[in-house]
């Protein structure tokens, strides 16, 4: 998913010391596009928190009725320096890529995008057909994770996974879509590629119940809540906000009340390096941002219908071109006239 804020702020996301109780943060709302835009609840990066972990990114949207509508229409658009992890509660988005691939997702499954040096993508709601109507419900998250310096410039690559590790235990059922988590007393692994140590999973507890996780003490948490009546760590956590916990703890209590809590559990020892994120790009410097602008700019030019297209041997430069899409790629936004100064993570 791309970052559509027509004046998206560069940060420099850094690491300090966490406080020791939960804190609790409030969704915004992102439109995603032009007038008939889908709107998504993006809960990192914020001014009060921009990481947990490696995790630098969470969009979460839905349910959304896209029986009558065009749904998630996303046109291609680039990245470098992280990987997109697409998770689903319902529906079907149809995902393509500068290297080729073609790949729909659906609940329970995962994308994973490796943007590395640089990549480009789109993402759809799919066109009905007579064999494959489209679900009318689109509902999920859209998260990223930032790769360490010494893979920032990794090798572009797309993995799907449809067999995920699940466990149930007393009731709740627990989904690990990246990294591991102990489990009723097992370890269920994600077979997705991860480059830093993190982990994360979908949790469905009943209402009235509570699941109890033991999680790795050198871990920062985050707590997602899509839906249902939730605490973490007895610390009640409204729909569409995110908990956050420090490291040091080695079990985790999620809570249902009234009704049962469907949320995503994000967690990672907490990063040590200092990032810049702007629009679609997460580098090290304002320098790395401005290149990947300037070389995904290059690759596009003005189409005789005022629609923007491809240049000739885009599919050779750095960030390739998306076939399949009916639409022309998007522009980059505007860099600001000057360096924003760093925005600095609280201390932990």
């Amino acid at each position: 998913m791309s970052n559509l804020e027509l004046r998206p702020a560069e940060q420099v996301c850094t690491v300090g010391d966490a406080p020791a109780d939960v804190e609790i943060l409030t969704a915004r709302e992102v439109p995603l596009g032009g007038p008939r835009a889908m709107t998504v609840r993006r809960t990192i990066p914020q001014r009060r928190r921009s990481l947990i972990g490696a995790w630098c990114f969470s969009d979460h949207y839905g349910p959304d009725d896209v029986s009558s509508s065009a749904g998630m229409q996303v046109p291609p658009h680039p990245h470098i320096g992280l990987q997109t992890v697409s998770w689903l509660f319902a529906g079907e988005i149809m995902h393509r890529d500068s290297v080729g691939s073609q790949q729909l997702v659906r609940p329970g499954e995962l994308n994973l995008m490796t943007a590395g040096h640089g990549i480009s993508h789109s993402e759809e709601s799919p066109a009905s057909t007579p064999d494959h109507p489209r679900p009318p419900t689109l509902h999920g998250v859209q998260l990223w994770t930032v790769l360490p310096s010494g893979d920032a410039a990794t090798a572009p690559q797309f993995d799907h996974h449809a067999d995920l590790p699940v466990a149930d235990v007393d009731g709740a059922r627990v989904r690990v879509f990246l990294g591991a988590l102990q489990v009723g007393g097992r370890e269920l692994r994600s077979p997705a590629r991860t480059y830093s140590p993190l982990v994360g999973a979908q949790l469905d507890v009943p209402a009235g119940t509570r699941l109890e996780l033991d999680v790795d003490v050198a871990f920062e948490h985050g707590l997602l809540v899509d839906a249902g009546e939730a605490t973490f760590e007895g610390t009640s956590v409204p729909p569409a906000d995110l908990a956050y916990v420090a490291p040091g703890r080695d079990r985790l209590v999620v809570g249902a009340g009234a009704t049962p809590v469907r949320a995503v559990l994000l967690g990672g020892e907490p990063f040590t390096e200092d990032v810049v994120m702007w629009w679609n790009f997460v580098g090290r410097t304002h320098e790395d941002v401005a290149a990947a602008r300037a070389d995904w700019t290059a690759q596009l030019a003005d189409r005789p219908d005022g629609e923007t297209g491809y240049v000739d041997g885009a599919a050779g430069r750095r960030f390739g071109r998306v076939d399949g899409y009916d639409g022309g790629p998007l522009r980059a936004p505007t860099l600001p006239d000057v360096r924003l100064k760093p925005r600095r993570q609280p201390p932990r």
